[in-house]
């Protein structure tokens, strides 16, 4: 049976973690700012990253070093993108180098990702200078995962953290964690870093398959402004040390893990649209009723990435005509007048279309539902029986502040 537990990316046999202060972040000289995670044996490995056309040096590097599929170690710092700055790729390199040499393994097996300003140099001497400290602070617990957590946060207020058990091949197998993700946050990945790691035995094969059935209905899912990053990057370490016969294909045991996989996937996906930058509301849109579930997933994305239904929210305002004009923009054929749609949050349920009209509805209760955290909208079709959730969060005056002065 499936269960969350404690103890974030170390959460699974044979993997430990760190997060310190190096002075990437020359602004703040309290928070972390670089992390490591190290698996004690050699890990199949597999990742996803932006679709944008510009990326990050990080992962050009890291698609050199996955070819094999295989790798032991991630090294991941904040406070510069490393993206569209001199010397990029020779600096992403030396990240690699400096772990390798601390870890004792092949630069082939370190994978990296940075997050933050891009344009600027990264200070590669400080980290290089800094990882043999890094390498002995390593520790298989919960406070070590939630270093490694804080390190790679740039405007995230609360750090992202998640790790799960369940059963495959009759062998307890654990997965857990960490992600990063407040701001440039979009349908195929945002500014968002995640790092995932299990004891779990399966192949590169699959692992990658299951990564990518994964993201299709995670972060491919959340919206918090529209801006798809650079450096989005999902990495997933598995080292095998639960002792389950190794998945090779698909069948009972690979889809145990997929589930396993797509639940911690999930959670911190709407961590990510919960904390979006200034966000104070969590919007969760579900479409039913619709003739395919791609359908629905592009009615849904249109949906929580409508800048007035996101201000509408913000407002506490049931102004469910901003939802259908959203889904009427958003490419996708249907009949209007069969759509109906309700607002619900823990403070209630409230019927505000139906069939492409409005109703009368209580104002004062639909703005009590609507100033809840959580708010959902529900929309039903009409049309079939398909159905996708998204994930996203309104929008606020902070979220200008914040963006305002970014670099700064």
């Amino acid at each position: 049976m499936m269960q969350f537990i404690e103890g974030g990316v170390c959460a699974a046999q044979g993997f430990r973690a760190a997060g310190v202060h190096m002075g990437v972040k020359t602004h703040n000289t309290s928070k972390k700012d670089v992390a490591l995670i190290v698996s004690d044996v050699e890990c199949a490995a597999a990742a996803v990253f932006t679709k944008n056309a510009v990326k990050a040096a990080p992962i050009h590097v890291d698609r050199e070093h996955l070819k094999n599929g295989r790798a032991k170690a991630i090294i991941v710092n904040s406070g510069n993108a490393n993206a569209c700055a001199p010397n990029g790729e020779e600096n992403a390199k030396r990240m690699c180098a400096a772990a390798a040499k601390a870890i004792g393994c092949a630069v082939e097996d370190v994978l990296v990702s940075s997050t933050g300003v891009i344009g600027q140099t990264i200070n590669i001497e400080l980290i290089e200078n800094g990882v043999p400290a890094l390498y002995e602070m390593l520790e298989s617990s919960a406070a070590a995962s939630d270093a490694a957590a804080h390190a790679i946060m740039t405007t995230d207020t609360v750090k992202k953290e998640v790790a799960v058990e369940t059963e495959v091949g009759g062998k307890r197998v654990v997965m857990g964690g960490i992600a990063k993700g407040s701001g440039m946050i979009h349908p195929n990945m945002g500014t968002m870093l995640c790092f995932l790691t299990t004891d779990c035995a399966i192949s590169s094969e699959m692992i990658r398959a299951a990564l990518l059935e994964t993201v299709g209905v995670s972060f491919n899912r959340i919206s918090v402004d529209g801006d798809t990053s650079t450096n989005d990057s999902c990495i997933v370490l598995a080292n095998g040390k639960a002792g389950n016969a190794e998945i090779t294909e698909k069948g009972e045991d690979y889809a145990a893990f997929l589930e396993a996989l797509q639940t911690l996937c999930i959670a911190l996906a709407k961590a990510m649209a919960s904390d979006g930058e200034g966000a104070k509301h969590l919007i969760t849109c579900t479409v039913k009723g619709a003739k395919s579930e791609a359908a629905a997933e592009t009615i849904g994305k249109s949906v929580i990435s409508s800048t007035l239904t996101k201000a509408a929210i913000f407002g506490a305002d049931a102004n469910w005509g901003r939802v259908l004009c959203a889904m009427g923009y958003s490419g996708e054929d249907f009949d209007p007048d069969r759509v109906d749609v309700h607002f619900a949050s823990a403070a209630g349920d409230i019927a505000v279309c139906r069939q492409g009209r409005g109703l009368s509805f209580d104002e004062d209760l639909a703005k009590k539902i609507l100033s809840e955290h959580d708010v959902e909208i529900h929309i039903t079709m009409g049309e079939g029986s398909a159905a996708c959730t998204c994930w996203g969060c309104d929008i606020t005056y902070d979220y200008i502040r914040i963006n305002g002065d970014y670099r700064t």
